[in-house]
C-alpha cells in the first residue's frame, strides 16, 4: 500500500491508488472467503474494539474478519472503561499501545478520534465518527466497482442529511473520479470544510456539487445513495423537519430521473418509509445487503494493509 500513514482517520491523506488497493484487496478476499477458513496474516495479534456507540455492521464485520485472518478481538465499552471515571484519552492510548495490536474505536468527535491516535503507538482505525466513516465507504466503492465494473466517470448522488456518510462520500468519490451530487435541506449541508476540500481534490477530473434540489442533483445518475434523518448521537428530528426532509425520500417517482440501470445504496440501519420507501429498499435496483457484505472483505483488507 502507498499510504504511509500509520493509522486510518478520514480518507483525506489517501490517493486513488491507496484506495483502489483496498478495494482489490477486497474483491481478492471475497473471492477466497471460505466459511470455516482462518487465515494466518493476524496470527497472534490483539484488535481491541473500543465503541462509544452502538454498531452492528462495524462490530460484528471487524470481529468476523479479525477471527477469519488469525486474529483476536476484544470488544471495550467506554462505559466499562475507566474513560467514564474520568481517565484520560491520552493515557488511555498509551496504556493499550503495551497490551494491543491495533484498536478500532467508535467515537462521538473527530477530534477524541485524532487525540487518542496522537498518543498510540499502534495502529488506530476510524470505526466511526460524527465526522467522517471511511471504512463503511471504501465498502461502497468497492461495492460500486463491482456493480459497475469501474469508478471513474459514474455519477453518485447522496440524499438527506449532511452527516458523516455525505462527508466521507465527497472525498472518497473525488479521489476516484466519481461525480457526487449532495441534495440536502437548507442547514442541513455537508461540513463546508469538506466540500471545499471535495472540490480542490476533484479539480477537473470529476464534479462536486452541493444543492437543495433532489431532482437536479439525481439526474443521470448511476448510483443513489441515502441515510437515515437522524444520525446516531443526535436528537431526534421535528415534525416540521421530518415535513422538510420528506421532499429528500428516495422512491421510485424521483428514481425515475436517475439512469435506467442505476443502483440503490444504503449504508444502514434504514427506516423505510422515512429516507427511502419500502418498494425502493426492496426492489431490484437495491444492493444494501452486497454493499452491507462487503464491509466484511474491505475490513480485512484494511486490517492486512495496517497491521502487515
Amino acid at each position: 500500500m502507498m499510504n504511509e500513514e500509520k493509522h486510518l482517520l478520514s480518507l483525506k491523506s489517501f490517493s486513488k491508488e491507496d484506495i483502489y488497493y483496498l478495494i482489490s484487496t477486497g474483491i481478492k478476499e471475497k473471492k477466497e472467503y471460505k466459511p470455516g477458513k482462518v487465515g494466518e496474516s493476524l496470527k497472534g495479534k490483539l484488535v481491541a474494539l473500543l465503541f462509544e456507540k452502538q454498531s452492528t455492521r462495524t462490530r460484528v464485520s471487524f470481529e468476523a474478519a479479525i477471527f477469519q485472518l488469525g486474529g483476536s478481538s476484544t470488544f471495550l465499552s467506554s462505559d466499562t472503561m475507566q474513560l467514564k471515571r474520568g481517565e484520560t484519552v491520552e493515557d488511555t492510548a498509551q496504556v493499550l499501545s503495551r497490551y494491543i495490536d491495533a484498536v478500532v474505536i467508535r467515537t462521538f468527535s473527530q477530534e477524541i478520534l485524532e487525540n487518542y491516535a496522537k498518543y498510540s503507538k499502534i495502529p488506530v482505525i476510524n470505526g466511526l465518527t460524527d465526522k467522517f466513516h471511511p471504512c463503511q465507504i471504501l465498502a461502497d466503492l468497492m461495492t460500486v466497482y463491482e456493480k459497475k465494473g469501474k469508478l471513474s466517470g459514474l455519477k453518485l448522488t447522496y440524499l438527506g442529511d449532511g452527516n458523516n456518510i455525505a462527508n466521507s462520500l465527497l472525498i472518497g468519490c473525488s479521489k476516484v473520479g466519481i461525480d457526487i451530487s449532495v441534495a440536502t435541506p437548507k442547514g442541513h449541508k455537508p461540513d463546508s470544510d469538506v466540500i471545499e476540500l471535495a472540490k480542490e481534490i476533484a479539480n477537473d477530473n470529476s464534479k462536486v456539487i452541493t444543492t437543495e434540489n433532489p431532482r437536479e442533483a439525481i439526474e443521470n445518475s448511476d448510483v443513489v445513495y441515502s441515510d437515515v434523518w437522524s444520525s446516531m448521537g443526535q436528537k431526534t428530528i421535528k415534525n416540521d423537519n421530518r415535513k422538510l426532509f420528506l421532499k429528500y425520500q428516495v422512491n421510485v417517482k424521483l428514481l425515475t430521473f436517475a439512469k435506467k440501470d442505476a443502483i440503490f445504496m444504503h449504508c444502514l440501519p434504514a427506516h423505510r418509509g422515512e429516507e427511502v420507501t419500502r418498494d425502493v429498499f426492496e426492489g431490484k435496483k437495491s444492493i444494501v445487503f452486497d454493499q452491507a457484505e462487503n464491509r466484511l472483505h474491505l475490513q480485512k483488507a484494511v486490517l492486512k494493509s495496517f497491521m502487515g
